[in-house]
């Protein structure tokens, strides 16, 4: 008889040539993140600089129209998780990568060679608009495609830590942004960045691309050659199909979309409006505000593989937890002290600590919602999930957030962040379980034992 107080023996570790393949894979797949959530922040960290040259400058709502254009294009992000989760889960994820990444890559160019609206008039804007609602779409479907892609990448029990780098490259594209600005700030006076500094930041977004495209053709495919040959011989009809995702898997979605909204509006309200109140607060020092915000962001940047490691110890819902209960606490704090407060260390710090929070989400929301689909149907169930939580409830946020604080109602705005997060935090607690098998696990070894 065995004894039952004997601990089952460890799964023998991943060989160094998985790790080596899962390093390069997760590098080369990461890099077009980098470049695409690059040109997704450009727009924000350069909007107070080209807004006059999409609207008039003397309409007291053109900062909302420019917000507006950037929540609008969220609504874009469904449609496109839905048919580059449909083509990675059908074509590949590195067939879906590459296409998403060149389609950011041309609406960056154009909007960078755009005339303005003294130019063309009414069209700049038009333009604008158009350029952003196709990058939206191709945002959406990048985030399924990546996210399934470094979570199949990885080797079992370091999962949680290489799909961390999904969004190390997405608040990178962040510093990238905030980088681009801070460098031009040391050359330029804000009327040459006004006039064309900002076109050189989108242009710099459009020319990275062609290296990230190169990259991603050579990376290795991690959905399997018999699926994907199932598909081309017409066998398999039920991969990246909707119906399929809605009839099968509908818990695992409906899942996914509640473990997203509270995330995904602490997100931008921590990494979007949190900047945009420190270079309102800064007003008159531009080089501070940039300096606090590139810190913190390079902050919030470096930490998500710490907490990528400690999932892969302890699991994912503690670290869930963590978030939906610190960000419930803190969002109030965050909102109502960093407009006040004028000293540097501790706008850093208000801004820090609300990173470290975001991080129990952010670091491992990549491989939480892959755990839940089986390959066949999860970059479409992954990015379907999140675009419907993200386009609804993350996108809107700068939005809201600007047209509260027009009105006087930033303390309405803090009841809702907070409402919205503690839904989350509802599911987190009582939904999901820790360390149990999951999709992935029954495709490419347990995680956990």
């Amino acid at each position: 008889m065995s004894d039952p107080t004997t601990q089952p023996a460890p799964a023998p570790a991943s060989p160094r040539a998985a790790n080596r393949r899962a390093i390069l894979n997760t590098l080369r797949g990461s890099s077009g993140n980098l470049v695409e959530w690059y040109d997704v922040y450009v727009y924000t960290v350069f909007v107070s600089y080209f807004e006059n040259q999409f609207f008039d400058s003397a309409d007291k709502n053109s900062t909302l129209y420019v917000y507006g254009i950037f929540a609008v294009t969220f609504l874009m992000r469904p449609v496109g998780s839905w048919f580059f989760g449909r083509f990675a889960d059908r074509r590949g994820r590195r067939a879906a990568l590459t296409f998403s990444v060149s389609l950011m890559a041309a609406c960056s160019l154009l909007i960078a060679l755009t005339p303005g609206r003294e130019s063309i008039g009414v069209w700049a804007a038009v333009i604008l608009l158009l350029c952003r609602l196709v990058q939206g779409f191709a945002t959406g479907g990048e985030y399924g495609a990546s996210a399934t892609y470094m979570s199949e990448a990885a080797t079992r029990e370091r999962r949680g830590f290489f799909s961390s780098f999904q969004y190390v490259t997405l608040v990178g594209g962040h510093v990238l942004a905030q980088l681009t600005l801070l460098v031009m700030q040391l050359f330029l006076d804000r009327e040459q960045i006004a006039e064309f500094g900002w076109r050189i930041a989108f242009l710099i977004g459009g020319v990275a691309a062609i290296v990230v495209f190169w990259l991603r053709r050579s990376m290795d495919e991690s959905l399997s050659a018999e699926q994907l040959a199932a598909v081309r011989r017409g066998e398999d009809t039920g991969s990246g199909s909707l119906r399929e995702l809605l009839t099968r898997y509908w818990r695992p979605l409906l899942t996914c979309f509640l473990v997203t909204i509270g995330g995904t509006i602490a997100f931008y309200t921590y990494s979007v409006n949190a900047p945009a109140i420190v270079k309102s607060t800064y007003a008159d020092e531009g080089m501070t505000a940039t300096w606090i915000n590139l810190v913190s962001l390079t902050f919030l940047m470096v930490i998500q593989p710490i907490g990528g490691l400690v999932s892969d110890r302890v699991g994912r819902k503690p670290l869930l937890v963590f978030f939906g209960v610190g960000a419930v606490i803190y969002t109030y704090v965050l909102l109502t002290f960093l407009p006040q407060t004028t000293s540097v260390a501790a706008s850093l710090t208000l801004v820090c600590v609300g990173y470290v929070i975001l991080t129990g989400y952010t670091s491992i929301n990549a491989i939480v919602k892959a755990e839940l689909f089986p390959s066949h149907i999860r970059a479409l169930g992954v990015g379907l999930g999140y675009a419907l939580a993200n386009s609804a409830f993350g996108g809107t946020a700068p939005l809201i957030y600007q047209a509260a604080k027009d009105g006087g109602y930033v303390t309405a705005f803090i009841v809702y962040v907070t409402a919205v997060v503690a839904a989350s935090l509802l599911v987190y607690v009582f939904v999901l379980k820790n360390k149990t098998e999951t999709a992935l696990d029954r495709e490419q070894g347990r995680a956990f034992v």
